[in-house]
């Protein structure tokens, strides 16, 4: 087991969220050129061969990464995740990096209030009141009532609610099951299932753009791998909180190649977001 050191997991949480807010603008700009299940479908392949070549470096190789009693679960929840995937990028496309991250970031609340029903978690007054604030700050940058409604703002809060349950149901396989045989699964059946969609959706791409490809499934591979090494490193309840990051890298990102603004509600939305995600960790930390 590697040694603790809680000053260089939150090195490479940060460096994740980097890598995975770059990762976002790159899917944004080749989404608005193709066709998103196209573009995960390539990316989820690089994914899958990555994650193979993990597993078989690890001991007991491929056969052990993909043995599991619980099959349908970890096929669902890899399913789950490409699915949040694409429904996340095509978000990209509507709203942008900004106010789709903005509305993304309730997902921890999300988790929060359903880890009760789902996982049996007991959850107190005091995170309800967090999520309670959460999903006013939500409110606030969809800001209903306001003019014409757009439908298109509810996309990352279905994104939010996917990942939500992608993640409460890689914590019930989790029980039973090794990280590295929810990662395998997790990249192909993924790939696969993007596979039997993706084709079906193939466009002719320019070379320049496959380089911007190639970028993106570099940028996949080397975040996940800084994932891997910032939990190695480091407890989850100590790195987590700097996930929100992600927030801010891909709010940046968006106004300085994509000319996005940052709207006076979604930024106070997503501060009162951040603020009860910070709480709930801190809560959960604290119960730990």
């Amino acid at each position: 087991m590697a040694e603790q050191n809680t000053r260089l997991g939150i090195l490479m949480m940060v460096t994740t969220t980097f890598i995975f807010a770059v990762q976002d603008g790159i899917s944004q700009y080749l989404a608005r050129e193709y066709n998103v299940l196209m573009i995960v479908m390539i990316r989820y392949w690089f994914f899958a061969a990555f994650v193979m070549t993990v597993a078989s470096r690890t001991a007991g190789g491929l056969r052990a990464a993909a043995r599991t009693d619980q099959s349908l679960v970890q096929g669902f929840r890899a399913v789950l995740l490409v699915a949040e995937i694409c429904v996340m990028i095509f978000g990209f496309t509507l709203l942008g990096l900004v106010e789709s991250h903005a509305v993304f970031a309730c997902y921890p609340l999300l988790i929060a209030a359903l880890s009760g029903p789902v996982l049996g978690e007991s959850v107190g007054w005091r995170r309800w009141a967090a999520i309670g604030v959460g999903f006013v700050g939500v409110i606030i940058i969809l800001q209903p009532g306001f003019g014409v409604f757009q439908p298109e703002a509810i996309v990352p809060l279905i994104a939010a609610l996917m990942f939500a349950l992608y993640g409460l149901l890689t914590r019930y396989v989790g029980r039973r099951d090794s990280a590295a045989t929810s990662f395998f699964w997790t990249g192909t059946v993924g790939s696969v299932a993007m596979t039997a969609v993706g084709l079906w959706f193939w466009e002719p791409m320019s070379a320049y753009n496959w380089l911007w490809m190639a970028a993106l499934c570099v940028t996949g591979a080397a975040g996940h791998y800084t994932l891997i090494k910032c939990y190695e490193v480091a407890e989850a309840s100590a790195v987590q909180p700097f996930a929100y990051l992600q927030l801010v890298f891909a709010s940046t990102i968006g106004i300085l190649f994509f000319s996005e603004t940052i709207r006076t509600n979604v930024a106070f939305g997503a501060g009162l977001i951040v603020a009860a995600g910070l709480f709930t960790l801190w809560r959960q930390r604290l119960r730990g």
